[in-house]
């Protein structure tokens, strides 16, 4: 059993690359979606999505067979690094993460100001974080393609 963590800021890459990965045959699981996660109450932003760590942990214990790639980006994914074969932090220029949050269409986070707000403070502060907690680093102003190809490049290497 592998499991590689893919991390990020919000317009990073992550569930763009999750699909390509899917599309190449590998399961992937996108926290952002589904019940993976809850809103927990936070003083500083009124609400912040975390992990339900039940289902996480859950899922964990199940994957027993082959390779698995995970996602998301909350402030217990910590918790879980010891049970990752890999962490791989995706990261872009602050202006790209914001042009990308603006014109997406498959999520709605990043729209208003105050989002990008947050995003722009987490990038200065989260960020950092995640990547001494991280593995491996890929820029993804790279093509998807090539992303998806560093990610089975370090997985196989687990």
């Amino acid at each position: 059993m592998t499991v590689v963590f893919v991390t990020g800021m919000s317009g990073t890459g992550k569930s763009t690359v999750l699909a390509e990965l899917e599309r190449r045959g590998h399961r992937v699981v996108d926290t952002d979606h589904g019940d993976w996660s809850e809103a927990v109450p936070d003083p500083d932003r009124g609400a912040d999505l975390v992990w339900r760590e039940d289902r996480i942990g859950a899922l964990l214990d199940e994957h027993d067979d082959g390779l698995l790639f995970l996602s998301g980006c909350v402030p217990n994914q910590g918790r879980f690094f010891a049970r990752f074969d890999a962490v791989v932090l995706l990261s872009a220029p602050l202006d790209v993460v914001l042009e990308r949050v603006a014109s997406r269409r498959t999520h709605d986070y990043g729209k208003t100001d105050a989002e990008r707000a947050l995003i722009v403070e987490d990038v200065g502060t989260v960020e950092p974080l995640l990547r001494a907690g991280a593995t491996a680093e890929i820029d993804t102003r790279r093509p998807v393609g090539e992303v998806a190809d560093m990610l089975e490049a370090i997985a196989a290497r687990c």
